[in-house]
């Protein structure tokens, strides 16, 4: 919502001067916001877990996936980067080729890229073809013994090349992941909170028909204040909750965070921010094609609102 936002600046201010506890002590921001959260998402994803941090985010996602569905194995697209803890860069291909290599619970699926990718434009079914893919991954991983626990993906592939994958593909994928016991999270640390204009949550690019069983969410969401959350349902909360071990974050939630969540809440709705990021991405994808049609260089651009990207290449043949 930009930098040092005035709305944002006044509700940190305002909280810090009456209370900013750990979050043992329970403080009304905390409701209100998970409340206001809420109202964004289907109604299935309705409990909060809230942190500092996307790592965080994406560390008790992949926490949730395990204790709900007992199984370890965790699916990952090509090139994807989800975090820089230890559990993340596991499941990151952008960041463990460079370092202590695939783990034996890692699966890697192709990147639903049209462009670059397996399956390009001119396939007849790309949407098909992708999530085949998945669905021969949980079949080879079966034959090992293995058991799934979570497809686990950013909305849209970011560090991967901006990547928007063809509507439905998702819907498959989670069709495969839940025959095999798992369950589907959807990483919105970079492409949440309006940014893609015209829904709030890119999940929602894929059709109405779809909603993740875990959605992770960071860097917007405080604009700058280490904030993040996870949301997901009863069931997986509840999974969660039965061994006893109660999940605490001392910072994650706290009433000053809670205070700047909301205020960035308001100011997206007040100043009309997802039409804002529809208007100028497409001005954007609009002036970007202009140039494509005059320099071969640029073999392609796409995106949706605020996520675009333009791909520079050497031979439009290859």
């Amino acid at each position: 919502v930009g930098h040092c936002h005035p709305d944002i600046v006044k509700a940190a201010h305002e909280q810090n001067q009456l209370l900013n506890t750990n979050s043992r002590y329970l403080h009304d921001n905390l409701v209100d916001y998970a409340e206001r959260l809420s109202k964004t998402l289907p109604e299935k994803l309705c409990i909060f877990y809230f942190l500092n941090s996307g790592s965080e985010a994406n560390d008790l996602a992949l926490r949730l996936a395990r204790q709900y569905t007992k199984h370890e194995d965790v699916i990952v697209l090509d090139h994807a980067y989800h975090g820089h803890l230890t559990s993340l860069i596991d499941i990151s291909p952008y960041k463990f080729r460079n370092l202590g290599g695939q783990k034996e619970w890692v699966h890697v699926a192709p990147v639903p890229d049209t462009y670059r990718g397996l399956y390009r434009e001119d396939h007849e079914d790309s949407v098909t073809a992708y999530a085949d893919e998945v669905k021969n991954i949980i079949g080879h991983a079966h034959k090992r013994g293995r058991k799934i626990a979570a497809f686990f993906a950013e909305s849209l592939p970011s560090v991967g090349g901006q990547i928007i994958p063809p509507a439905g593909y998702f819907q498959k994928v989670a069709e495969h992941v839940h025959k095999a016991g798992g369950v589907f999270i959807a990483d919105e640390i970079q492409v949440g909170f309006g940014r893609v204009g015209k829904h709030f949550w890119a999940f929602q690019l894929q059709g109405e028909d779809f909603i993740p069983d875990i959605v992770t969410m960071g860097k917007p969401i405080g604009n700058g204040h280490p904030l993040a959350c996870v949301a997901t349902t009863k069931g997986i909360a509840e999974a969660f909750a039965a061994t006893g071990v109660e999940y605490f974050n001392t910072f994650g939630g706290n009433p000053v965070s809670c205070a700047i969540g909301l205020a960035v809440l308001d100011v997206i709705e007040k100043e009309n921010l997802q039409a804002h990021a529809t208007e100028v991405g497409n001005f954007l994808m609009k002036t970007l094609k202009e140039q494509q049609i005059k320099h071969p260089i640029i073999g392609d651009v796409r995106g949706c609102g605020l996520f675009i990207g333009v791909d520079l290449i050497k031979d439009p043949a290859e």
